[in-house]
């Protein structure tokens, strides 16, 4: 827990009061390789804070299994848009590591935004950085070669290489496994 107020400290500073009452709202979860967080035609009832381990949000489509983000250690992780709507979820959340998880339900979430409004401006920052990684992959994924996606993923998240399968790498970049192997050779 001392984990996560500590990042949560970089997001937005909160009072000793507010860190108590969020440290009674959390549950912690271990859960391992290949369990499933969420899957899809369930609603997601919580917001989690990774704090150890990785995990793929992914949508079937077709029969085929589209990756769209990965999670990493610190960064909060759900299916925003289930989440926020509490409708069904369309996508799966899928651990590709052991790992450790903080979980709050969105219920325990509002009883806090209404006694401190410091953990709701919290939330608000988690949310619009969330959009704007949201956007970020919406610009690539439109206006930049599949090189140049690569390139990206290389200098921004160089750690996804040694801890994500290949072919989940080339379904988040959106070719196919040997595209990717053939421009991973000019590196």
């Amino acid at each position: 827990m001392e984990h996560l107020l500590a990042h949560i400290s970089n997001y937005h500073p909160l009072s000793t009061e507010a860190q108590n009452a969020l440290q009674d709202c959390f549950e912690k979860i271990s859960l391992s390789k290949n369990e499933y967080l969420l899957t899809q035609g369930n609603v997601c009832r919580h917001l989690y804070f990774l704090e150890k381990g990785a995990l793929r949000g992914f949508y079937n489509l077709d029969g085929k299994e589209i990756t769209h983000w990965f999670g990493f250690e610190n960064d909060f992780v759900t299916s925003f848009h289930s989440f926020i709507t509490q409708q069904a979820a369309i996508e799966n959340i899928q651990l590709l590591e052991g790992s450790i998880l903080w979980a709050i339900s969105k219920e325990r979430l509002k009883t806090l935004f209404n006694a401190h409004h410091e953990i709701e401006r919290l939330v608000r920052i988690v949310y619009e950085k969330y959009y704007i990684k949201l956007e970020e992959r919406y610009v690539n994924a439109h206006f930049k070669t599949a090189k140049e996606l690569y390139e990206n993923l290389l200098q921004q998240t160089p750690h996804i290489l040694e801890r994500v399968p290949l072919g989940f790498i080339a379904s988040y970049l959106g070719i196919s496994q040997e595209t990717l192997s053939r421009i991973r050779s000019r590196f």
